[in-house]
């Protein structure tokens, strides 16, 4: 009897505790350098979820390499406490087909919810023979084989774009891939390379500026967006079903207690109506998830069927970033 009156007593304050989350500053790991995309959408994010966490400190710490999977490693191993959080984008999904000793599992992961998607734009050289998404397609089939496609690195969103579009459209073209996306665009826009599949939010100010020509957008509807409004989606525009975008969503270390996760999960939805995140969400692009993928249930059978649909055409194109 004494050892149940224990236990109870020790389930209560454990309770009690986890009312309390947040007690201590938030670890919130981003697994890129600073400035980037996904560090940017990092800390406005953070700064978002401060209110409906009480006020609490969260702490953004960059942990880059590897195409992210260092920091994901590091939060699959941490403390599953809620004290360290993970933001990724869609490498959460394409890292078991681009890396072959990769660290750790979906499974290590809870899933908190999914947080925007940022659509991507189908671009090519300035001088390049075509005027609209039929001249190009018809100029891709002419000169199949001696088509430069060009990439910011293997792993990169402009990479995996370009590996769906060749594969639905089924076209060979040459590779070639940049250490980062300034120096990809610099090479197209220069004409030294022929295509690119980017995001919106390194696409839009050469679109504007009529540096490159825009053929589409990768999403299911149109951009609302004045620079891209007018241009069609690769669907409407005869590939069926086609619809790529980059998204961040929030993840915990596998066994964070669930009533931890559910204030998580709660401060999240909250952070995604804040207009100010709204706001800075819009100004680089970015679609603010709004459905039931911000659920957790619903996040991880997202990721899922990213993962289903990314790591065979990634292994298909032998490809890999180890």
């Amino acid at each position: 009897m004494n050892r149940l009156l224990i236990a109870s007593a020790l389930a209560l304050a454990a309770t009690g505790a986890l009312a309390e989350y947040p007690e201590k500053p938030i670890t919130l790991i981003v697994p890129f350098s600073a400035g980037g995309p996904t560090d940017k959408v990092a800390r406005d994010f953070a700064e978002a979820m401060r209110k409906p966490l009480g006020g609490a400190t969260i702490v953004i710490e960059n942990v880059g390499g590897a195409g992210g999977t260092l920091g994901a490693t590091r939060t699959a191993k941490a403390t599953p406490d809620g004290y360290t959080l993970l933001l990724h984008h869609i490498g959460m999904a394409t890292a078991p087909g681009l890396y072959r000793n990769i660290q750790y599992k979906v499974a290590d992961f809870e899933h908190v919810g999914l947080i925007n998607e940022v659509p991507m734009t189908l671009i090519s050289r300035p001088t390049l023979p075509a005027d609209n998404y039929a001249e190009l397609t018809k100029w891709l089939k002419a000169n199949e084989g001696k088509i430069n496609l060009a990439n910011a690195g293997l792993g990169a969103a402009s990479h995996l774009c370009g590996l769906m579009f060749q594969k639905t459209l089924g076209v060979e073209m040459q590779t070639v891939p940049y250490k980062g996306t300034a120096p990809a665009m610099t090479d197209l826009i220069g004409g030294q390379v022929d295509i690119m599949c980017d995001q919106s939010t390194n696409t839009t100010p050469q679109i504007a500026g009529g540096k490159v020509k825009a053929f589409a957008v990768t999403t299911a509807q149109r951009l609302t967006t004045p620079e891209l409004a007018k241009l069609p989606t690769l669907d409407e525009s005869g590939m069926k079903g086609f619809n790529v975008s980059i998204w961040h969503g929030l993840y915990a270390p596998q066994g964070t207690p669930k009533p931890v996760l559910d204030k998580l999960n709660t401060a999240l939805k909250a952070a995604l109506k804040d207009p100010e995140f709204i706001k800075r969400e819009e100004a680089l692009g970015a679609v603010i998830v709004t459905d039931e993928r911000t659920s957790p249930a619903e996040h991880r059978k997202w990721v899922e069927s990213e993962t289903a649909k990314w790591v065979p055409v990634i292994k298909a194109a032998g490809q890999y970033a180890d």
